[in-house]
């Protein structure tokens, strides 16, 4: 089986043949999806960092002088929302708006969440628990995130089950080649959610408080403020991507967890802190949730033996680099107190996930609450199916029992 994102079965298990890719080369032409393919972790590691490479390319060239087709216009509500945001920013812009955003969403804003955080995880599992079992993904994994991110924004609670549709909707359109229903929905969210944000905006600039939003009007530098449309794509890549990565590792980490007894039991009978925080990173390791990041070539690079020109597009496989045996010992093994690990899940370089901190905290107090004494072991009811989806891979559901 080769690299086939919309094959099913590559989907759920797709490092067999992230193997052959390796194998073949450093950069490995992808005819069906139009991209250099780059599987190796140093490479991947190494370009994460590349100026040469972006996110966008609208920051030095227009779509024509870029050899590239501009959007339709009926989507330009979800670009407009996208290319606002950290993740899809180059500097100048980038430097500016993340300088600005870390003024409000600082280590001590994640550390004031983290009592909050651990009282919904212990909330959620009682929930499970006294269920008997169910769908892990929907009374446990999904709602913590937006649970999370809400407190942080000062999301009302009636509110609060708007959130996780949007965030839904518009994550499609980070898969490859989304069709036209796919951005229809992309672009309605973007729409709703932009609009709802813009009215909590005003409320806290009328009537400031203790949430990021507020930390967001505020946060000023010599540079000046952040735009409202900064403001509303930063709290809306806060939500998606935080959301996204937080859920898939915990499904994805608990089916690997239930393919692993041993490494299972070890972890029940010694869930220390610093233990499950080891362990945690190793499942982002392990099956990634973010199992590729795109990027423009925007000046002639080299890759091993291979010239890609400007214009071009590389996939960079973190998937495959967090798998590569030239950076870590055993990588299809699952060893949960792996020392050295210095895995890609999060990213690299001025890209490197802003929530990081705050995505390990959920995840520690998810997987902490349900390792927890006084609640019995987790079995699985049935073999999970994997979602539609490459790119953001995940489950469908993953019903358990006690």
């Amino acid at each position: 089986m080769g690299f086939d994102p919309w094959d099913a079965a590559f989907v759920a298990d797709p490092y067999p043949a992230y193997r052959e890719l390796r194998e073949q080369g450093r950069a490995v032409w992808c005819e069906a999806t139009g991209q250099w393919l780059v599987p190796h972790y140093a490479d991947v590691s190494a370009l994460l960092r590349d100026r040469r490479l972006g996110r966008t390319y609208l920051h030095r060239f227009s779509h024509e002088e870029f050899g590239r087709e501009a959007p339709p216009a009926e989507h330009e509500a979800f670009h407009v929302l996208n290319g606002n945001g950290l993740l899809d920013l180059e500097d100048p812009a980038h430097a500016r708006v993340r300088r600005l955003v870390a003024k409000a969403f600082t280590p001590r804003t994640v550390e004031r969440l983290v009592p909050a955080v651990q009282r919904m995880a212990g909330e959620l599992v009682g929930q499970l628990l006294a269920d008997g079992g169910g769908d892990l993904l929907t009374v446990v994994a999904e709602p913590l995130p937006v649970a999370v991110i809400a407190e942080l924004l000062g999301v009302p609670e009636a509110d609060r089950g708007l959130l996780r549709p949007w965030s839904a909707d518009i994550c499609g359109m980070f898969e490859l080649r989304p069709d036209e229903e796919t951005a229809r929905r992309a672009v309605r969210a973007s729409v709703e959610f932009s609009a709802y944000l813009r009215g909590l905006i005003a409320e806290r600039r009328a009537r400031p408080g203790e949430d990021l939003i507020s930390g967001l009007i505020s946060a000023h530098d010599e540079d000046g403020r952040l735009s409202e449309q900064e403001m509303i794509s930063t709290c809306v890549l806060l939500l998606n991507a935080g959301h996204e990565a937080t859920v898939n590792t915990t499904v994805n980490g608990w089916w690997a967890l239930f393919r692993n007894p041993g490494q299972l039991a070890a972890l029940r009978t010694d869930p220390h802190p610093e233990k499950l925080s080891t362990a945690v990173d190793e499942l982002m390791r392990y099956d990634t949730p973010l199992q590729m990041f795109e990027r423009w070539v925007l000046d002639d690079i080299r890759i091993g033996d291979t010239e890609i020109p400007r214009g071009a597009e590389v996939a960079l496989l973190f998937g495959s680099a967090n798998r590569d045996p030239a950076r870590f010992a055993d990588p299809d093994e699952l060893d949960l107190v792996r020392a050295d690990n210095p895995h890609l899940a999060f990213g690299a370089g001025i890209h490197y996930c802003l929530g990081a901190p705050l995505a390990r905290r959920e995840l520690e107090a998810s997987f902490g609450a349900l390792l927890a004494d006084g609640v019995p072991p987790l079995k699985l009811v049935e073999e999970p199916q994997w979602r539609d989806g490459y790119v953001i891979r995940g489950l469908e559901r993953l019903l358990v029992e006690f």
